[in-house]
């Protein structure tokens, strides 16, 4: 009797584009056609685009992140740890386990999902101060960092060191930056407040960006009209400007200006994860070069698609890149999961092809800016396409529940401004939360993969 093992098919990473490739790969796939794995660092889908208002208190980190076992529960076996590396020779995923312990997962189909992470630069000191927005360990730390800097200025009785505590810079000012300036403003706005001995005039942000526009996506208008609201609110947004250097306690910019602060967060674009850099492959941009069907150049069975890959944007004519947007990775999740089906059947690929909807901003209260099917909209009518589209895009009623009594209660009953402690006392950086530094390098890849099939073969002669 010969056993012929079902085909193993490893998605890597839990955000938009792996949970829809996982969820459509459990509806479709015949029982017993092929073993399904999931291989995520964390227990929860993350909700992305919201994670600003996790920052700022109108939600609560539970309220964005949706659980895999809700959904994910029939045939799907989850792996919790973090790929480090992969061996597309082998057919082999490396994993670091929540325990530390190594593991080669086996694969006969890959769909790298891993996301990305903060692109930063060889600026000085921007590694050692810089907080980043990726994650909602990152989101939960820069609220109570914000907060304990209004704490700190409250009980000090000097001037200079209130003025450093109490001014803020946002680097970047695509949505994730110009969301969580407009967010944490609010925030601080609201709680000095709260702080009688403080001086509202003393709070000031700052959003600064190399580009020349806002959101430059958005057209013309509407990032005018973005740019308006946030100055009127007291931001100073500097475009064209970018960061010199960076200590403990001032940021240079590189027009010369100088700014005491004790707060610098870091949203200036992102970058493929690290793990598209443990096997040879063509990147474009800094993302994993693919066919508009989602297969990797050279490389069997392999499928990516997300942050991570270089999706050609065949609505645009095919020249363009899909952006990293939710909007496409939930998309090409189910795309990629009917052709890794196609590809177990022998049917044809089909390409990925989606127009983009539209892009909504929420600039927190009743500001924002959204631009549904190209329709410009602003302010209150805008706010509702935002959080309208947010909402329905959550993936568990469960999820849309949590969000929409967090809503209403942060309009009714504001903010309480308490810090969890989160920071325990040390400051944190930019790799800390993002584990750049976890990854093997291609030959450590290799390396991995033989001794842990050497060590296979020893055991095999030793039980025989």
């Amino acid at each position: 009797m010969v056993f012929v093992s079902r085909p193993r098919i490893l998605v890597v990473g839990a955000g938009f584009a792996g949970v829809g490739c996982v969820r459509h790969l459990e509806r479709k796939l015949a029982p017993g056609e092929a073993d399904v794995t999931l291989v995520t660092p964390y227990s929860f889908q993350l909700y992305l685009p919201l994670l600003p208002q996790v920052a700022s208190g109108v939600l609560t980190p539970q309220s964005i992140a949706l659980s895999l076992r809700r959904s994910e529960k029939y045939r799907t076996r989850i792996i919790p740890g973090r790929a480090i590396g992969i061996d597309p020779a082998a057919k082999v995923c490396v994993v670091r386990t929540l325990t530390g312990e190594i593991v080669n997962e086996p694969y006969d189909y890959i769909v790298l999902t891993p996301g990305s992470v903060t692109r930063s630069f060889d600026i000085p000191g921007l590694e050692e101060h810089a907080l980043g927005m990726k994650t909602l360990a990152e989101a939960a730390y820069i609220r109570d960092h914000v907060i304990s800097q209004l704490d700190l200025a409250d009980a000090s009785d000097d001037p200079a060191e209130r003025e450093a505590r109490l001014q803020f810079v946002v680097v970047g000012g695509g949505y994730a930056g110009t969301e969580t300036a407009a967010c944490l403003q609010r925030l601080t706005h609201a709680a000095v407040e709260r702080y009688p001995n403080l001086d509202p005039g003393l709070i000031r942000w700052h959003l600064i960006d190399i580009a020349p526009k806002l959101m430059p996506e958005l057209g013309d208008r509407l990032g005018r009209s973005a740019l308006k609201i946030l100055r009127d609110r007291g931001i100073d947004v500097s475009l064209g400007v970018s960061v010199e250097k960076v200590t403990d306690d001032q940021v240079t910019f590189t027009d010369g200006r100088v700014i005491p602060t004790h707060t610098l967060i870091w949203t200036a674009g992102v970058i493929g994860s690290p793990l598209i850099d443990t096997f040879d492959a063509e990147k474009v941009r800094g993302r994993l070069k693919t066919t508009a069907e989602m297969t990797v150049p050279g490389q069997d069975g392999m499928f990516a698609l997300g942050d991570a890959a270089a999706v050609p944007d065949v609505a645009k004519g095919g020249d363009a890149i899909c952006p990293p947007t939710a909007q496409h990775a939930m998309r090409q999740g189910r795309k990629a999961a009917q052709n890794v089906i196609a590809s177990l059947r022998g049917e044809p690929l089909q390409p990925y092809v989606h127009h983009d909807l539209g892009l909504v901003v929420d600039l927190g209260g009743k500001d924002a800016v959204s631009k549904p099917l190209g329709i410009e909209l602003r302010g209150v009518l805008a706010q509702l396409v935002a959080r309208g589209y947010h909402w329905s895009a959550l993936r568990t009623n469960v999820a849309k529940a949590r969000v929409l009594v967090n809503w209403l209660l942060n309009a009714v009953a504001g903010d309480d401004f308490v810090r969890t402690g989160f920071q325990r006392g040390r400051p944190a950086r930019l790799k800390d939360f993002e584990s750049t530094d976890a990854y093997l390098t291609p030959d450590e890849v290799r390396t991995e993969v033989r001794r842990a099939g050497a060590g296979r073969k020893t055991e095999e002669r030793d039980s025989g």
